[in-house]
């Protein structure tokens, strides 16, 4: 811990907090600008003033070293165990996940930086309490990617001029300092996911803080490469632009779905009925407006020469249930058969038994080719009508759909609060994405007054009967999860994200 916060560590941060921190906070307040234009709308479409841009026939450089070949990235936190059995999995890529898989306790902040420098130099063991003995397995390793916070997020532990950092500027500018050369030594590079990213001006501050940190530590232009998860609605409209903005460190797009489906409750949250969604489980990536999303992405990533990659398979395989297995890992196949045949050039998973199915299905299309950027799709036309026809998507509000939102939610945010920002909950890897979801159709569907199958609407008092319900299945000691979701689902006033009253809560 001491040399990850070494003096000169810490320096290099604050430097990074007192150039970038201000841009930042001006960024926070257009995002609010831009929601209230939403709301007064109801409506989004694409830049008039970038036109220019996405006529351009320019493209981002080719992948670097260790991501031109991405068929399968495994993601998760940074925990050491989990860090390990990431590494040993066979993916390609790992995602280490200081984000929406990590809580952001101090401890948790810093061992997962520790846990990746040893990482990154392949010296990271660990012995667990019951004896068994985790290391890295001989040959080759995922390239890591390593996602920060995104940019609403701060760091109290650590104050520049009476204010707290800036976390995204913490978790990328500790990373960069003690394994970018490294990382170079080694053949791979420094890489990021970028969480959360609202538009193409976001992408700029991430540009210019790349720029100046390879100047500070001595890199060549343009080691540094970054991919954006592609997870808001407004993100969506401003694709090419954020490639271009992003200019020499711009490696691809993900398609970071359930923080999606989060971005579309929370900006068309007051647009009526023709936003709000049928149950959770029953928006699925056929649903049309996941359809023009993951199309459009694929076709502006391949037309930039930028690699695309699909979305979580998020199923945990039970060691319990055959029957349970096989259902979910056939639906597993088949979403990774979508996403292939649509010219994605890789996707992700959360546990390692799924990487063999994965692979396999990108290792039968792309045969020996590393990647699809062959494959420009254009056939693709999306329009704005196309990304925002939620209204289309099959399916319907049932009580089953409610009572699963719940118990989800506040499960989660007890393993949140507990330090735990990945919990396997009924067979799925739950994180903050997800619980967003669970948290916001609730808010929404109460405040539509929607209908469910039962005929009854969906009421506040309904909500909290519910929860009462719940409790007494899982008791008091969930109490201060019940707290909080009533603070994110049931206040009068929309939370933007439930991380920031839960950070309150943690020590």
């Amino acid at each position: 811990m001491t040399e990850i916060l070494s003096a000169e560590a810490r320096a290099f941060v604050e430097d990074l907090q007192r150039r970038f921190g201000p841009r930042r906070d001006e960024l926070m307040v257009a995002r609010m600008r831009r929601r209230a234009e939403i709301a007064r709308t109801h409506r989004l479409d694409l830049p008039a003033e970038t036109a220019e841009i996405r006529a351009g026939s320019w493209r981002v450089p080719a992948p670097p070293p260790g991501l031109v070949d991405r068929r399968v990235e495994i993601t998760g936190p940074t925990e050491r165990k989990m860090a390990i059995n990431a590494l040993n999995s066979g993916a390609k890529v790992w995602l280490a996940d200081l984000e929406d898989a990590n809580t952001p306790h101090w401890s948790n902040v810093i061992s997962g930086q520790v846990n990746l420098y040893d990482a990154v130099r392949r010296t990271i063991a660990h012995d667990a309490p019951d004896g068994r003995h985790y290391e890295l397995t001989d040959g080759p390793l995922p390239t890591i990617v390593m996602r920060p916070r995104g940019w609403h997020l701060p760091e109290r532990h650590l104050r520049v001029d009476d204010e707290p950092v800036v976390g995204a500027l913490l978790d990328a500018g500790l990373y960069l300092f003690h394994n970018a050369r490294e990382l170079v030594a080694r053949g791979t590079g420094p890489y990021l996911y970028l969480p959360k990213t609202e538009s193409r001006f976001e992408a700029r501050l991430w540009r210019d803080v790349f720029a100046h940190a390879e100047g500070a530590l001595g890199l060549d232009p343009g080691t540094i490469r970054a991919t954006v998860l592609i997870e808001t609605i407004t993100a969506a409209f401003e694709m090419d632009e954020i490639l271009w903005e992003l200019g020499p460190y711009a490696a691809g797009l993900n398609a970071g779905r359930w923080d999606y489906l989060f971005s579309i409750i929370k900006n068309f949250r007051d647009g009526g009925p023709a936003f709000v969604l049928p149950d959770r489980a029953a928006v699925t990536m056929t649903a049309p407006f996941m359809r023009a999303y993951t199309e459009l992405l694929v076709a502006t990533c391949h037309r930039r020469g930028a690699l695309a990659i699909g979305g979580m398979a998020a199923f945990i395989p039970s060691r319990r249930d055959p029957e349970v297995n096989a259902a979910a890992l056939a639906k597993v196949r088949d979403d990774k058969e979508r996403e292939a045949g649509d010219g994605f050039d890789g996707s992700w998973v959360a546990h390692p038994d799924l990487v063999p199915v994965c692979a396999e299905v990108f290792d039968r299309v792309l045969g020996e080719r590393p990647n699809q950027l062959d494959r420009l799709r254009d056939d693709v036309r999306v329009t704005a009508d196309q990304l925002l026809d939620v209204a289309a998507t099959p399916g319907e509000v049932t009580e089953a759909g409610v009572r699963s939102n719940v118990s989800i939610a506040v499960r989660y945010l007890a393993s949140w609060l507990g330090g735990n920002g990945a919990a396997a909950l009924d067979n799925l890897m739950e994180d903050a994405a997800t619980a967003e979801i669970s948290r916001s159709q609730v808010w929404q569907w109460i405040h539509n007054a929607t209908t469910m199958d039962s005929g009854l609407p969906v009421t506040e008092a309904f909500v909290r009967r519910v929860l009462d319900e719940e409790m007494e299945r899982l008791g008091p000691e969930y109490a201060p999860a019940r707290t909080l979701f009533e603070r994110v689902a049931l206040a009068r006033d929309y939370v933007d994200f439930l991380t920031l009253p839960a950070y309150e809560l943690i020590d």
